[in-house]
Formats: C-alpha cells, structure tokens, sequence
C-alpha cells in the first residue's frame, strides 16, 4: 500500500482579504497552500485556513460560490480550521451585531470590530495553551487590527487566549480554531505550526 503524503496541502480561503501572508506563511514552513475560491479547490486539502478580511463581503462571497457546505463537510471529515479576525467571525455560532451566523462551527459567541479602528491597532504577546509541544503553553506574538472579540464560549469550546483584562481573543473546539489577532503579518509561526500539525494527524 502506498504512503500517504508526509506534508499535507493546507487550503487558504481567497475571495477576499490577506491570504498572500497566509500563503507565504505556509511556503516559509515548507508546506503547500491552495487558494481556496470554488469547493473544486478543497479537494485534497487537510486543513483550511479562513483569513482576516472583510467579513461581510466574505459571508457574500462564500454563499455566491457555494463553498458553506464544503467548508463544513471538511471539518466534519476531521480537517483543522483556522479562522483568523475575520475568518474567526466565520467560524461563530453566534455574531452579537445581530447577523446570523455563517459557518457555526465554533461555539462562541463574536463582536465585530470590538477593539475599535485601524488607527486603534496594537500589538501584545499572550500565553495560548495547545501550540506548545505535547500541547503546552507557548508565548505568541499578536497583532491586532479591526479585531473582533470572543465574548462568550458555549459549552462545546473553550478559551485558549486572553488578554490582561480578561478578553477572550482565541477559542478552540477540537480542530477548529477561531483567533481575533494576525499571527501571519508578525511571523508568527506557532499558530501555523498548530494547523500543520493537526491536518497531518488527521491523515492518518
């Protein structure tokens, strides 16, 4: 019997946002990336990654080309996702400006643009737990630009990352992964490290 493929392709959502970092993030790891734009192009992929953007114009893009209930019969098949900012407010089961959800498929509950505007960005390092070898903490570095907030996590996550006053800034259910901050724009790799990680688990 053949072998599977030791590196698995992570797909990157590209209707819209900054998937190029995304891409290059997955290049740097020695890993191939896939723009994402039709459900033809999750085919093959291990993991997904939804990036920042701009989260209505992407909730429009992903119903235009069909791509919700791919999306979905990937993470039910046990591939990891990524959502990051804007793709963080994809994955929620519940969006407090009063939208309806897109992907429900992180049990959260988001606020859009909860840390104000672009001018407001800022950067910090946080303790996230679950990146680290064997599932250890690991100190990352966060940039944060038009970031939305984890206000709630149902029963079916849990909150892997907060700020020093508390916020909730990354969230967890299984493989599924939804973070307000940018690790790709820092060079960040733990986060990407974690997605790799798990879609090749998830070949077997």
């Amino acid at each position: 019997m053949a072998k599977r493929h030791s590196r698995p392709i992570i797909g990157v959502l590209a209707v819209q946002g900054d998937f190029a970092e995304h891409l290059h993030m997955l290049e740097s790891l020695g890993v191939e990336g896939r723009e994402v734009r039709l459900p033809t192009d999750l085919v093959g992929v291990a993991g997904l990654i939804l990036p920042g953007g701009e989260s209505t114009a992407m909730r429009r893009l992903l119903h235009r080309w069909d791509l919700i209930s791919p999306i979905k019969s990937l993470a039910k098949r046990g591939a990891p996702i990524l959502g990051t900012c804007a793709g963080a407010i994809l994955l929620a089961t519940k969006i407090a400006d009063g939208d309806a959800p897109v992907l429900s498929l992180l049990d959260v509950e988001v606020r859009r643009n909860a840390f104000g505007r672009q001018l407001e960005s800022f950067e910090t390092s946080l303790i996230m737990e679950g990146l680290g070898s064997e599932g250890r903490s690991r100190t990352i570095h966060a940039v944060f630009i038009r970031a939305p907030e984890i206000l709630k996590v149902g029963p079916s996550a849990r909150a892997v990352a907060t700020l020093d006053d508390g916020r909730i800034v990354a969230a967890r259910q299984g493989r599924i992964l939804g973070i307000a901050f940018h690790p790709e724009i820092t060079g960040e790799t733990g986060v990407h490290r974690w997605l790799i990680s798990e879609a090749t688990a998830a070949l077997g």
